[in-house]
Parts: C-alpha cells; sequence; structure tokens
C-alpha cells in the first residue's frame, strides 16, 4: 500500500526574500507558504489591510534572475517569539501562474515520497 504524505505549509526561513516591487528593497523573508498566501518574516511589523506590490527573485537553471511579482493584503501581524522579528500573514490577490508554479514545486521538493524499491 502506497502511503502519500500532504504537507500544508513549507517552513522556509531566510531561503526566499521578499521585496517591494515598486522600491526593489527588501520586506523579509517568506516563512511559510501556499497557494491562498504566505507569512512573511520581517524586522518590521506590516500594516495590517494594506495591500503590498510584491516581488520574488528566483534564480533560474539558465543562471539568470526571475522574478514573481504579485500583489498580497496583509492579514494579521504580530511580534515574533524572536527579538526584532515580525511575522506577518498575507492573502494573495490573484496570484500568478509563477507563483502558483513555484508553490507546487516546494511542495514537490519537501513532500514524504515512499523509497522507489529497485529490481
Amino acid at each position: 500500500m502506497q502511503i502519500q504524505r500532504h504537507i500544508e505549509r513549507h517552513q522556509l526561513p531566510y531561503y526566499l526574500k521578499v521585496f517591494n516591487r515598486i522600491t526593489d528593497k527588501p520586506m523579509g523573508y517568506i516563512g511559510n507558504v501556499s497557494l491562498d498566501g504566505l507569512m512573511l518574516i520581517s524586522q518590521l511589523p506590516m500594516l495590517v489591510n494594506a495591500r503590498f506590490d510584491m516581488r520574488l527573485k528566483i534564480p533560474g537553471r539558465d543562471g539568470q534572475v526571475h522574478h514573481i511579482d504579485f500583489y498580497a493584503t496583509c492579514q494579521w501581524s504580530r511580534e515574533d517569539v524572536t527579538p526584532g522579528s515580525y511575522d506577518s500573514g498575507f492573502s494573495l490577490v490573484a496570484p500568478p501562474a509563477e507563483y502558483v508554479e513555484m508553490v507546487d514545486a516546494l511542495r514537490h521538493y519537501f513532500s514524504f515520497r515512499p523509497l522507489q524499491a529497485s529490481a
């Protein structure tokens, strides 16, 4: 019997940096991600109910940096247990196909899969 596990959220701190798309300044790092939204870990609290223009810079296999631009609305923001860090939850407004592909790729990468028996 083959069992496939499903992970709802993926812990990604300090791997995927989020930038303000307008200013190109870093906003923080993705703490976890789903198709519906993300959690941002930042040095400053985020304004709740505000919409942000965000950008992810993803290194490609071709050596080029690819941008994933999207809008997200901050649903909540609170101080993290780590002093000087804040966690903020964002819902995405019409996530682009590139974001959906990234979430699917991360889900596949971080999923537990049974080892294939070799014959």
